[in-house]
């Protein structure tokens, strides 16, 4: 059975480039004022790095494997919406949530739709309508059905990766966990996004974004290796 200590042993080398170039990331801290392709280049960087860490899984295991195939489609999608959004003041910001939206199309079909798990949706509309009601005072013109069409695909997005979460059955849960509680991260940080985007400044907006889209998607990318961990361990058993 994997274990998750056996899994951060396998998985932790192929991520040091990742959290390197976080690092990297945080110490530049470039202002976002003045937008340039080195700016865009530093914040695609950790993603880069996941599309890395993916591909070191070796290309017959993406080719066996359509949900880290999705997941690696997803971070594609993602590095294209981070480029975007370093240019948003220009104009650029719907194109950057365009992006997002297929990302999140992408992960939801990776996660499936087995389990159904209607509770876990239940809670995410409840969560998402909330969010909703909250920016819509602030929201106008297009914003207004685009923020709603986004919130309910991540909204998706999320239940599809907490309803895949069932703890009774260790061969799924580290990797299962990691899904869902990037799923959550996702989700805080987009509500924060928009919350400091069209509500009011939200105090270190910046950084609380950052840190948890980036731990959103290296829990994400990791999910994608779990197919891996499950032949590993029926070839031991």
């Amino acid at each position: 059975i994997s274990h998750p200590v056996t899994s951060v042993k396998s998985e932790g080398p192929k991520l040091v480039p990742f959290f390197k170039a976080t690092c990297v990331y945080f110490v530049l801290w470039l202002p976002t004022s003045s937008p340039s392709w080195f700016s865009a280049l530093i914040k695609c960087l950790p993603i880069f790095c996941l599309w890395v860490f993916l591909l070191a899984h070796g290309f017959s295991f993406l080719g066996a494997h359509s949900s880290a195939r999705k997941i690696l489609a997803g971070l594609i999608f993602s590095a294209l919406g981070d480029a975007f959004l370093i240019w948003q003041e220009q104009g650029y910001f719907v194109h950057g949530l365009l992006m997002f939206a297929i990302t999140h199309i992408l992960y939801s079909s990776a996660f499936g739709m087995k389990p159904l798990n209607g509770r876990a949706g239940l809670v995410i509309t409840a969560v998402s309508s909330l969010s909703y009601m909250l920016l819509y005072p602030y929201l106008s013109g297009p914003f207004t059905y685009l923020v709603a069409v986004y919130i309910a695909l991540i909204g998706f997005m999320g239940w599809r990766a907490i309803a895949g979460l069932q703890l009774t059955n260790d061969l799924w849960t580290w990797t299962k966990l990691s899904a869902c509680l990037g799923a959550v991260l996702f989700m805080v940080s987009d509500l924060t996004i928009a919350v400091n985007k069209f509500c009011f400044p939200v105090p270190h907006s910046r950084a609380i974004i950052m840190a948890t889209y980036y731990a959103a998607q290296m829990l994400i990318a990791l999910s994608a290796v779990e197919c891996q961990d499950v032949e590993v361990a029926r070839k031991r058993t």
